[in-house]
């Protein structure tokens, strides 16, 4: 139970960090909302990767940089499946109001995310290393 709440917390920061680092470009550079989005959301990725691993889980037994594509990899995915699952339910359920989609999403995601992150970049090594 305590991981979970980690890992809710090293979310929130990681949400916390990619809306000011979102806002601050566009407030302050001339980047628009879809360049200045990718800068936040790897800012944030990189903040929760180092939290995730300080507080939630530890150190993984893979190297830093194979930590570090594993933990994007996960990120990745997580973020595209959130995407298709709010896509998916606001294709089908044309009435579902957009934030309730979201909401959704953003659940299936973390539950992917915490699984990916748990076993695939902070677990134990493959047997076939």
């Amino acid at each position: 139970m305590r991981r979970l709440l980690a890992f809710a917390v090293a979310g929130a920061i990681g949400f916390l960090v990619d809306a000011g680092m979102l806002a601050l470009l566009l407030a302050a550079t001339p980047l628009g909302p879809f360049l200045a989005r990718i800068v936040a959301i790897a800012t944030a990725m990189a903040v929760t990767w180092f939290v995730n691993r300080r507080v939630t889980f530890g150190r993984s037994p893979h190297s830093l940089a194979s930590e570090g594509a594993r933990y994007g990899g996960v990120g990745l995915s997580s973020a595209l499946l959130n995407y298709a699952v709010y896509s998916g339910l606001v294709l089908a359920l044309p009435w579902l109001n957009p934030v309730l989609a979201v909401a959704a999403a953003s659940a299936v995601a973390m539950v992917w995310s915490y699984l990916g992150y748990s076993r695939f970049v902070f677990g134990a090594p493959s047997a076939s290393k």
